[in-house]
């Protein structure tokens, strides 16, 4: 897909790799861009930064489904159309599965985590999907392109990451039946797994564990670039061929158990 012109939808919009990644796609690529999170002054503070002409932030709950219609439609009026959906919500909810003190299970945590970041991650896709089946096919046949956004912790999930690994590991599970069933309509899917980034949600945990976990990159032995990961994100629009993979963006990084 040719991205120049065209309307981006990015969720987590208003910090973090979906912050950065919405900036990036606004401002070097030509395109314009929905905006979506649930903090109203970090999408205000894009809009700013990048100008409200590209970009409009709109409020949303990505695990409630008339949240997310509401969202789209006003971005739909305000641009046009959706072509590509990037999923990047989502929320760490540390979790054990048994307590210190060996009572019960911390079930909030967990049901709130798969809510976020699977659940609201298919409540998106599948409602830009309804969008993006109206567009007009483009050369390949093509009319959208999904990227989900998991995590390396979908294949190599911590102690304490219990509710986090196990639903991004459900992100990953996602992309080859939505690719299949979204074939017929000329959408593909595709997934991306990051490992370490430089972002709030990673300098939330201590910096003992940050250091272990750059200790298990093998090169570039340093925490990715959010341009690394929009990178990616261009290249699963722009190359037609890929479709139903989930490509780890990690340097060879494997995380220990601890």
């Amino acid at each position: 897909m040719r991205l120049s012109g065209k309307t981006v939808l990015v969720t987590g919009a208003a910090s973090g790799l979906g912050r950065g990644v919405a900036t990036y796609f606004a401002s070097h690529l030509d395109c314009n861009v929905i905006a979506l999170d649930m903090g109203k002054e970090g999408l205000s503070t894009l809009e700013q930064e990048v100008g409200s002409d590209r970009i409009a932030g709109v409020q949303a709950d990505v695990t409630e489904r008339e949240s997310v219609a509401s969202a789209l439609e006003a971005g739909v009026e305000r641009f046009g159309a959706i072509d590509v959906c990037l999923n990047f919500a989502g929320v760490v909810s540390p979790v054990h599965i048994v307590a210190r003190d060996g009572q019960g299970v911390e079930l909030d945590r967990f049901a709130r985590a798969v809510a976020v970041n699977l659940t609201g991650t298919f409540n998106v896709m599948a409602q830009c999907a309804g969008y993006m089946k109206r567009n007009r096919e483009d050369e390949n046949g093509e009319r959208g392109v999904v990227v989900n956004i998991a995590s390396a912790a979908a294949f190599d999930g911590q102690v304490g990451q219990a509710a986090y690994a196990s639903s991004k590991a459900g992100v990953v599970g996602l992309s080859l039946p939505a690719a299949r069933e979204l074939a017929r309509v000329g959408i593909r899917v595709n997934c991306i797994a990051p490992g370490a980034f430089d972002t709030p949600m990673l300098r939330s945990v201590p910096a003992t564990v940050v250091d272990r976990i750059v200790e298990t990159v093998q090169f570039p032995k340093r925490t990715g670039k959010i341009e690394e990961v929009a990178g990616l994100c261009v290249h699963l629009c722009e190359n037609s061929y890929i479709n139903g993979e989930c490509i780890r963006l990690d340097a060879a990084m494997r995380m220990p158990p601890h």
